[in-house]
């Protein structure tokens, strides 16, 4: 593990459907690369189903089976983001407590300790 993280949600499950975990020395390991390549791919099918799907039709003109697949792939991909949003939260670092920021090379960090502050 690096800098004391716990183990990150992967964004696949085991085949009993449980969640699966990675412990890694670093954030450019094999496994930790594959998992954000496949988080990335989730939220960019999650969002193309969120800009194709209409809004939804007057009630007497729903087709059931079509409802039915809207609703599946959106409770996917919802399943997906949820589960990357508990991963990337579960890796977010501690806040400190000195209570003033700079921008450090971009990035929002506390002035006494440097450590990047997510906003």
């Amino acid at each position: 593990m690096f800098e004391g993280s716990p183990p990150r949600l992967l964004p696949w499950t085991r085949p009993d459907g449980g969640p699966c975990y990675l412990s890694t020395d670093g954030p450019d390991s094999h496994l930790s690369v594959l998992a954000d390549t496949v988080e990335s791919e989730l939220l960019a099918a999650a969002e193309t189903l969120l800009d194709d799907t209409p809004p939804p039709p007057a009630p007497a003109a729903v087709d059931p089976q079509e409802l039915w697949r809207l609703a599946t792939g959106l409770r996917e991909a919802l399943r997906a983001v949820l589960r990357i949003a508990v991963s990337r939260g579960d890796r977010l670092p501690e806040p400190c407590d000195h209570a003033e920021t700079r921008l450090c090379e971009g990035r929002t960090c506390c002035r006494a300790c440097r450590r990047q502050i997510y906003l």
